[in-house]
């Protein structure tokens, strides 16, 4: 796979995947491009960095304060579902499918699901959203 990076004519940056050099310009040429952002198909090729296999790749952290801000809005997060919508256990896949198919009251609920039932329900249009992670314990933080 080859990873563009592509803009468009009103300056919105994305990137695309094409299989071989040359599905860039055939997938152009027969209009099958736009921009994700306004659906123009004025699509072209920005100037990139390549890629180097192996090559060791540094992500920034977070500053800090940043990473803190995070960490509370994903707690706040975490709580509000936890306490008002209705926790099902690992009968969550059942429970939505059934409130999304309207055969069991609308509501907000959260449990536990595994990978295959989260992948049946994506494919299927149920709305599911991980959970955010508890945050770690004060003891637990460096």
């Amino acid at each position: 796979m080859i990873r563009y990076a592509l803009a468009c004519e009103h300056g919105h940056a994305f990137e695309g995947w094409f299989s071989i050099s040359t599905d860039f310009d055939d997938q152009k040429a027969r209009g099958l491009l736009e921009c994700p952002m306004c659906g123009t198909r004025e699509v072209r090729k920005q100037i990139m960095a390549p890629a180097v296999a192996g090559a060791k790749r540094n992500s920034p952290d977070l500053p800090p304060q940043a990473r803190a801000v995070m960490m509370e809005a994903l707690s706040k997060v975490r709580r509000h579902v936890e306490e008002n919508f209705d926790n099902v256990g690992d009968a969550f896949a059942a429970e939505a499918r059934a409130i999304h198919e309207g055969r069991s009251e609308d509501r907000g609920i959260y449990g536990q699901a595994t990978p295959l039932e989260v992948k049946a329900l994506v494919e299927d249009g149920v709305p599911v959203a991980p959970m955010p992670p508890e945050p770690p314990k004060k003891t637990e933080v460096n």
